[in-house]
């Protein structure tokens, strides 16, 4: 019988081995990996965002997870929470809430306390240390003299063991510069991913270069196969795979943090004093079409993007508008292109009103007759508008087309508005078109696409495509990829051009709009702008949209800056209002750049050719409303 009995004992044990070994084996198997194997996705490090000098405006540093295990806390929850809380920046009372044990029970309905709770993400590698110190050097109130080797081993746990770091590190985007050039870097959030059927944050691009180049800037996830212990630390010997990841490549732009600097200051001081709802500046470089500075106000800093989308929108590219006076640039150089006018041919202005396909169009002073060029210097609404039925409806359409206005200008940034449904055919133009549109009304366009245009007068005529990144870069500084100034058409001959900066450098003359505009050492051609407002189809009195584009130096330009003021207070004229912001803005910049100053510079009055001399061009208009809407200056 007991030999008997001991037979059936080994079989019973037989087949138990049996079961679990063969019969089972794949199924516990995967449950002892579960517990014990981990598969990690190995982060790269997000490529870092530098300016053309190479300054950082955005990058990424190594962040900690702090973690906790509740079982060591040995009933010690609440003083862990308190003397955590001020590092970890959290509430006491909800810290103290995640520390606390939670009893689940297992299969064998034994009592487990959970061994692994989130206290914070993104803890930099510096606080990590300071809460390692606290925790190590905190008695909690306890008398280590007094305990047993039992109860010393479970309090040095406590104090070392129950508050650690996961194995792998995280990263933080940071902005070194805060809220310069927000608008072209953008911003991240965390985006979910699925990859092999495991979910997974990963750091993604929101707006601006950081959701552009996103695929550039992330890098490629590595991974590694290890084992672990029961509080998930790595136990590296049991490694298996590790498979590196590939950091994301750096991003060098054309912006120069300086002259965003400059710009910025300038646009910040001109919201103090004229309160215009946003404004913004753009400074170019018209022969490669090189974006160095490109600044919207009201701004924000992209370490804490907030939740207001209309400070985050670049107005530069997402704003549409009517230009006024500016947009006669393109109007008089088609003209000119095409023969149609000379700089000294004379146009009556009407003194002031001019009655075209049953309006009456209005003039912001009482000019007699001018020459072109005279129509350019003291921005005649009726002059430009007596221009463009010359000119003709096609000719007047296929140089804005050639211009690069109802589509977008190709700037490596989301969000841009190409403006296509506001250039219309001339199948589609009202009888009075052919007579605003040269003025500046009746066509809708964005910012970066009228300095774009006056790049390409400045250009010798030859039209650029903006260009905001220089070259890609690997972490060794490496060229990846290198990116060329590209160009777009040419838009009008040499000689018109030419022809055009003669004309727009008497803009900033003392007989111009823009005399303010005007620089010691060196000669600027620009163009002003104050268009009036359109709310539900009515031009609103005292809402302008003022506005200056120049070049300097006149003959072989070096920058053109753009400014443009919304609805600003305290003077709405674009000659008063944004040519300040242009002077100051480009001061700093020739003096920072060292562009050499003009041999024998000295100010030249403007040759008219005006048989009838106008009011003040500094004096406001009076009267009612006009019955079409005046571009002044």
């Amino acid at each position: 019988m007991l030999a008997l009995l001991v037979v059936l004992a080994f079989a019973g044990l037989g087949y138990r081995l049996i079961d679990l070994q063969v019969l089972r084996h794949g199924e516990l198997h995967d449950e002892a990996q579960l517990n014990t194997q981990r598969e990690y996705l190995l982060q790269p490090r997000r490529g870092d965002i530098l300016d053309a000098k190479g300054n950082l405006l955005a990058t990424s540093i190594f962040v900690k997870t702090v973690c906790a295990d509740p079982s060591l806390l040995l009933n010690r929850a609440g003083d862990v929470a308190r003397l955590l809380a001020p590092l970890l920046e959290e509430n006491p009372e909800s810290l103290a809430q995640k520390l606390a044990p939670r009893i689940r029970y297992n299969q064998k309905h034994e009592a487990v306390t959970n061994r692994y709770v989130v206290l914070k993400r993104k803890v930099s590698a510096e606080l990590w240390q300071t809460i390692q110190e606290a925790m190590s050097t905190n008695l909690f109130g306890l008398d280590p003299a007094a305990m047993t080797k039992a109860e010393r081993t479970r309090f040095d746990h406590l104090r070392k063991k129950a508050v650690f770091a996961e194995a792998m590190d995280d990263q933080l985007r940071v902005y070194p510069a805060q809220s310069l050039a927000a608008h072209v870097l953008g911003y991240v959030g965390m985006q979910e991913r699925e990859l092999d059927g495991k979910r997974f944050l990963e750091t993604s691009g929101k707006d601006g270069i950081e959701l552009t180049l996103n695929s550039k800037l992330s890098g490629i996830r590595g991974w590694r196969r290890t084992e672990t212990d029961s509080r998930r630390r790595e136990m590296i010997t049991w490694r298996e795979q590790d498979v590196a990841a590939r950091d994301g490549l750096n991003v060098v732009l054309t912006l120069d943090s300086v002259i965003q600097h400059y710009a910025e200051e300038a646009l910040a001081q001109a919201m103090e004093k004229h309160s215009p709802l946003n404004a913004s500046a753009i400074v170019m470089r018209p022969q490669t079409g090189e974006i160095l500075a490109l600044a919207t106000l009201p701004s924000f800093d992209p370490n804490d993007p907030g939740n207001r989308p209309e400070v985050r929108k670049n107005r530069v590219i997402a704003d549409i508008a009517e230009p006024g006076s500016t947009f006669k640039v393109v109007v008089v150089s088609a003209a000119l292109n095409e023969q149609a006018v000379k700089l000294t041919d004379v146009f009556d202005c009407e003194h002031g009103r001019f009655t075209y396909g049953g309006r009456v169009l209005h003039d912001h002073e009482s000019y007699g007759v001018l020459s072109v060029e005279g129509i350019i210097t003291k921005s005649s609404n009726i002059g430009a508008a007596k221009i463009g039925i010359r000119l003709g409806e096609q000719r007047l359409y296929d140089y804005m087309l050639n211009f690069g206005f109802g589509s977008a200008t190709g700037i490596p940034l989301p969000g841009e508005i190409s403006a296509r449904l506001f250039v219309q055919p001339p199948k589609k133009w009202s009888k009075v078109s052919l007579a605003q549109i040269p003025m500046g009304h009746g066509i809708a366009v964005t910012r970066l696409q009228m300095i774009m245009a006056m790049g390409a007068i400045a250009n010798k005529g030859l039209l650029m495509r903006p260009m905001l990144i220089s070259r890609l870069e690997d972490e060794r500084h490496n060229v990846v990829v290198g990116y060329s100034p590209q160009r777009v058409r040419q838009v009008i001959s040499e000689s018109t051009a030419r022809q055009m900066v003669q004309a727009l450098k008497t803009v900033t003359t003392t007989n111009g709009t823009a005399v303010i505009a005007g620089l010691e050492h060196y000669t600027v051609a620009g163009k002003t702008g104050t268009a009036q407002k359109a709310e539900n189809g009515t031009y609103v009195r005292g809402k302008y949209l003022s506005s200056f584009i120049g070049f300097f130096p006149a003959d072989n330009p070096e920058l053109c800056i753009s400014v443009v003021l919304d609805e600003p207070k305290n003077g709405y004229y674009g000659g008063t209002t944004a040519a300040p912001i242009f002077r100051q803005i480009a001061e700093l910049c020739a003096n920072y750049l060292n562009i050499r100053p003009e041999e024998g510079r000295e100010p030249k009055l403007a040759s008219l050719g005006e048989t009838t001399s106008g009011r003040n061009p500094k004096a406001a208009p009076g009267g009612k409303t006009p019955a079409s809407p005046v571009a002044h200056n």
